[in-house]
C-alpha cells in the first residue's frame, strides 16, 4: 500500500502568471543593480557624497534579486521568504514614494521607488501586489493539494 504523505511544497515559477512574475522581477533586479551600481561607483569615483536615493536603488536591487530567487525555489522557507521580500518592496515603495512626494530634498535624484516607481513605469508599485495575489493563490492550492492527501 502506498505511503501516504503530504505533497511537496509547490514551486512559484509555475506557468503563466508565475513565469511573467520571475521574469519582471529578473528584469527589475538587473536594471536596479545597473542602475545603482553605475549611480554610486560614478559617485565614489569623483569623491562625492552617495546620496540616500542611490544607496535605496541599491536596496530595491537587493530585494529584487532576492523576491526573483524566491519566487523561482520551490519550498515552504522560500515561499516565506517570497512573502517577506514583496511585503518589503511594497512597504518600500509607499513609504519612499509618498517621502519623495511630500519631502522632495530627499530625493534630489530619483530612485527606482522614488513617486512610486515612475520611473520605471509604476511597476515597482504594481508588482508587489501582483506578487501577493500570485503567492497567496499558490498557498492557497498547495493547502487544498495536502487536504486531499
Amino acid at each position: 500500500m502506498p505511503e501516504l504523505t503530504s505533497p511537496a511544497p509547490r514551486s512559484t515559477r509555475s506557468k503563466g502568471v508565475g513565469r511573467v512574475l520571475v521574469v519582471v522581477y529578473g528584469i527589475l533586479a538587473l536594471g536596479a543593480t545597473g542602475r545603482s551600481f553605475v549611480q554610486i561607483a560614478g559617485l565614489i569615483r569623483d569623491s562625492q557624497e552617495v546620496s540616500l536615493a542611490y544607496w535605496l536603488s541599491a536596496l530595491a536591487s537587493v530585494v529584487y534579486i532576492v523576491a526573483t530567487v524566491a519566487l523561482i525555489a520551490p519550498g515552504r522557507v522560500w515561499y516565506r521568504v517570497a512573502w517577506v521580500t514583496i511585503s518589503f518592496e511594497l512597504i518600500g515603495v509607499l513609504v519612499v514614494g509618498t517621502l519623495s512626494l511630500t519631502h522632495p530634498e530627499l530625493f534630489a535624484r530619483p530612485s527606482v521607488w522614488s513617486w512610486y516607481g515612475n520611473g520605471y513605469l509604476f511597476i515597482p508599485l504594481v508588482l508587489p501586489i501582483l506578487g501577493m495575489i500570485w503567492l497567496r493563490s499558490r498557498r492557497m492550492g498547495a493547502d487544498a493539494a495536502s487536504d486531499v492527501a
